[in-house]
């Protein structure tokens, strides 16, 4: 079996192919040879963008060369690029690039031949340099949180803009206060849950531990999680100002690299989620650490 970037090549090469269908996210999760929210995570990490947000977007890309390069009627164009109807390609063109096709047209735009992803270029070996995977894999047990709840995607990136937006506005509201006092816990979670594949939106919550006797504060929200087997990952410790920075490289080795190398694929029991614990306050040389946790199983021979 291929690796994982070979996999995901396979399935940006397929989707180069089917200029007139619409394949469904399972149907090409099949053709990596992964379930379909393994196949979801390891697409989004190693690409940038949700495969469907992906499949979208390359479809516009060669429409719009068509719409610049050639006098094809805009409805041939719409019909040949897999979209139902004139109408719905305009809706989706001018989401895409600003303007009506009709308008791009009128304005000469020249259009180059958008190239088509390649994951296989400028590929790290996990075995020189780079970040040790310092990880464990345990059985976490059903769980329970009190929290702050954002509605967020990660189509177009919105979600690296609004969640350290988010935090911003937790530390500055005194949101942690407000759980601490309900909870009596300090400990706080950065949840991702609720999640959409075909648009890639889903919820995102930083919360606390809560039992059931908590008293739900107005404009929080009380979630229940499921036991799950996750693998634990403690990121490097950094100073703080490099904090951010490692958290997403972890998150990056993660998927690019610890992931292709196991024996585990993640599973949609259980949640993914950031834990930052007294750890973050900093150690006697003020260096901080945190752990990313993803629900895994043993990945089927």
């Amino acid at each position: 079996m291929n690796g994982y970037p070979e996999r995901i090549q396979q399935v940006i090469d397929y989707i180069e192919e089917q200029a007139e269908e619409q394949p469904s996210l399972s149907e090409l999760a099949a053709i990596a040879g992964f379930s379909d929210y393994h196949f979801h995570r390891i697409f989004l990490v190693m690409v940038g963008i949700p495969v469907m947000d992906y499949v979208r977007k390359r479809k516009l890309a060669k429409a719009a060369y068509r719409v610049s390069h050639t006098d094809d009627r805009l409805l041939d164009i719409a019909l040949d690029s897999g979209f139902g109807s004139q109408e719905t390609f305009i809706r989706a063109f001018r989401k895409l690039f600003g303007m009506t096709p009709g308008t791009y047209r009128r304005r000469q735009i020249d259009t180059p031949p958008y190239s088509r992803a390649n994951v296989l270029k400028q590929r790290l070996n996990p075995y020189l340099g780079g970040i040790r995977m310092d990880f464990r894999i345990t059985d976490k047990p059903a769980f329970q949180v009190l929290g702050y709840a954002l509605a967020t995607r990660s189509t177009d990136g919105a979600n690296l803009k609004e969640i350290p937006k988010f935090w911003q506005n937790y530390m500055q509201n005194g949101w942690g206060r407000v759980l601490n006092e309900a909870t009596g816990n300090y400990c706080e979670y950065g949840i991702c849950t609720d999640m959409n594949m075909a648009t890639g939106e889903f919820t995102y919550i930083i919360g606390v531990d809560a039992d059931d006797s908590v008293q739900v504060p107005e404009g929080t929200v009380l979630r229940s999680f499921p036991a799950a087997t996750y693998a634990v990952f403690t990121t490097p410790k950094v100073s703080r100002e490099k904090f951010s920075e490692s958290i997403q490289q972890t998150w990056n080795m993660i998927y690019t690299e610890w992931f292709p190398h196991s024996d585990y694929e993640q599973t949609i029991e259980g949640v993914e989620f950031e834990y930052y614990d007294e750890r973050c306050a900093g150690d006697e040389n003020g260096l901080v650490q945190m752990d990313i946790c993803i629900p895994v199983m043993k990945r089927a021979v």
